[in-house]
């Protein structure tokens, strides 16, 4: 790319219409410039002022453009590189309480009543958020440069020098060194895009009850501030965690109160017509240490920057509406744990019981949660692969399951006499298998005698704060149990290594449908249909089809012949599936091999010519063929395939 040059200074038209024409792209660098630790909702509505304020208010010298390039365009992809560098740096005193009051001031844009969010992507958005969230600000910026500006080296380099960066060329080799693990063209997709947003509310029933009091509330924060002069930013919380109040935080501090906190007793689980979390009683160590609950409600009211915070994808990061329900609080592998419940979300905060680094807020949408889904929270993730669990009161016995050896029998888990388990070793993200030492571990837990139900089940870390329930379903309809059998467990050990593509994804329970069994030809033997379906806290889902061939070793995974997103297939509603692969038999003649559901009539092959009756199918096939497959249902209607 050319060098910079010197370029006339620019008016403030020219500089307002290239604000105008490239203004998703303006904001997209500034949001992934921006710290995770902001929150997604914050960093949405800063980048989009950070754009809006790099309209200069009168004309302007420009440095720094390339030859050829827009100056109008480069001054403000300047200001706003500035202005969001800014909040990378390490700042104290005024300059930080600065800042904050800047994130927090009511200019535009404004959103009240509502969080935004761009929209949650693929696992491939998620490693890269990850991976950006591990960069300084400078490497974030030389990432977004080179990503969304396609910018080579060398240029990228002179941009962050030009915005004050005193390290450029170091920037620049951590986000080139980034981009070897993750593309820069995934920075393209939705998740990255502040300018396409969901919209989630916030605080409904607390404004409806506070609205004749907000003027007041007002009124009175008025009043303190110009007694008090400028706020802190400690907000009663020991680490300075919690941001800076506001006259309706105020309000909500008054509600958040530790002696306020709902505690169950030990035996309300064995009087509610629902096992569920609302049933959970207080345990732990430190349910009576008044500073610490102090700390974590403060924090959840209003997390700080120095906050790490994560949520379930589609879970409201917002204040709680009511005074939530205390589960646990004690120290667990070094840091202080709290655990509370408002009826919709599981918030856990953790501290460093030593006082050093940055405390922790995570979210998990629980809503609906039935007693297999409220039977285990993670109270502490170690950095040798291991968690921590807080079961449910009503489980008896905890046993630990390599998924991936069916035959082998549980190994006992022992939990703390407030029923935090010892450490369990979380599966690996990759979902590596095929070796001796291969292995995905599953917690099977087995109910009270005083549950409703007393048959154990199976759930697994999927690297959320609630386990996944893992279920499995044979012959018509797809109805799921629990997967306790020979068959359960046999069909898991194929499947469970794709587990590691929904990590991370909010998903609720895994099941797995045998829906067929065929004969193949050539004598290779009886192959199984797998059909996976994963569902969610959000409502979304998707399904994949797997195919187990003959002679398939435990532990193996299986073929995947299918995917699909927002379908019904595999279902309760819906459960019909056809689905059909390529499979070279032991003699080695090609086939298409094809089963659906078993209310699946009749399956025809466009393209080969192919057809049969009944809900499986066998043709003579080509390596490179590409047939069409579509079923016929009892009432003549076509199901397609899943592809």
């Amino acid at each position: 790319m050319a060098d910079a040059v010197e370029a006339e200074p620019v008016e403030v038209d020219d500089a307002e219409a290239a604000l105008v024409e490239h203004y998703p792209r303006l904001v997209r660098i500034a949001y992934v410039t921006l710290p995770a630790a902001l929150g997604r909702h914050r960093r949405v509505l800063l980048a989009h002022r950070l754009a809006q304020r790099a309209l200069p208010r009168t004309r302007r010298p420009v440095t720094g453009a390339a030859e050829g390039e827009d100056p109008a365009y480069a001054l403000v992809r300047g200001e706003v590189l500035r202005g969001a560098l800014a909040y990378g740096k390490r700042q104290a005193g005024w300059r930080r309480w600065g800042r904050n009051a800047l994130v927090a001031a009511p200019l535009p844009p404004q959103v009240i009543g509502l969080r935004l969010f761009p929209r949650t992507g693929d696992l491939d958005d998620l490693d890269l958020d990850r991976a950006l969230s591990e960069l300084d600000a400078p490497a974030r910026a030389a990432y977004a440069l080179r990503a969304v500006e396609g910018l080579d080296e060398e240029r990228t380099a002179a941009l962050l020098a030009a915005a004050g960066v005193a390290g450029p060329r170091k920037a620049v080799h951590d986000a080139s060194t980034a981009a070897r693990t993750v593309d820069f063209r995934t920075l393209a997709d939705s998740e990255f895009d502040p300018c396409v947003v969901h919209a989630r509310p916030t605080d409904l029933m607390r404004r409806r009850q506070h609205a004749r009091a907000g003027a007041a509330i007002a009124a009175a924060a008025t009043v303190a501030a110009a007694l008090l002069g400028v706020p802190g930013d400690g907000g009663g919380s020991g680490f300075g965690a919690a941001g800076p109040l506001g006259p309706q935080q105020a309000a909500l501090n008054r509600m958040l109160n530790p002696a306020s906190v709902v505690r169950a007793d030990a035996g309300a689980w064995t009087r509610t017509s629902r096992l569920d979390f609302a049933s959970w009683p207080a345990r732990g160590d430190r349910t009576d240490d008044r500073g610490l609950l102090q700390r974590a409600l403060d924090v959840w009211a209003r997390p700080g920057s120095a906050v790490r915070v994560s949520a379930t994808p589609g879970t409201a990061q917002t204040p709680p509406v009511t005074a939530p329900q205390l589960l646990f609080a004690g120290d667990v592998d070094g840091a202080g744990v709290v655990l509370l419940y408002d009826g919709l979300r599981l918030v856990r905060y953790a501290e460093p019981a030593d006082g050093g680094g940055a405390p922790v807020l995570d979210f998990a949408r629980v809503d609906g949660a039935s007693a297999a889904n409220a039977s285990a929270v993670v109270v502490a993730r170690s950095t040798d692969g291991n968690a921590r669990y807080l079961t449910a009161p009503w489980i008896d016995r905890t046993q630990l399951r390599n998924l991936l050896k069916p035959d082998a029998a549980p190994r006992p888990l022992k939990r703390s006499s407030d029923g935090v388990t010892d450490p369990v070793p979380v599966p690996a993200g990759d979902g590596s298998c095929g070796t001796a030492d291969s292995s995905w571990t599953a917690m099977q837990f087995t109910p009270s005698a005083n549950a409703p139900d007393q048959q154990p089940f199976l759930l697994t870390d999927l690297a959320e704060l609630i386990p996944a329930h893992l279920t499995h379903a044979a012959g018509p309809g797809a109805r799921q149990g629990e997967a306790d059998d020979a068959q359960a467990l046999g069909d898991w050990a194929h499947a469970a290594c794709r587990l590691a593509a929904d990590r991370g994804q909010g998903v609720r329970t895994v099941g797995n449908w045998q829906f067929a069994d065929q004969r193949l030809p050539d004598d290779a033997g009886t192959a199984n249909w797998l059909c996976t379906r994963a569902d969610s806290w959000s409502g979304a889902d998707h399904v994949s089809v797997q195919f187990v061939p003959p002679g398939t070793a435990p532990g193996t995974p299986a073929t995947i012949a299918a995917h699909g997103r927002s379908t019904a297939a595999c279902g309760p509603m819906a459960p019909g599936v056809l689905s059909g692969v390529l499979w070279k038999s032991p003699t080695g003649h090609w086939y298409l091999v094809a089963a659906g559901s078993p209310e699946v009539g009749s399956i025809t092959a466009g393209g080969l010519g192919g057809a049969s009756d009944g809900h499986t199918l066998v043709v003579p096939a080509r390596p490179t063929s590409h047939p069409e497959l579509s079923g016929r249902l009892p009432d003549g209607s076509t199901l397609a395939a899943l592809t």
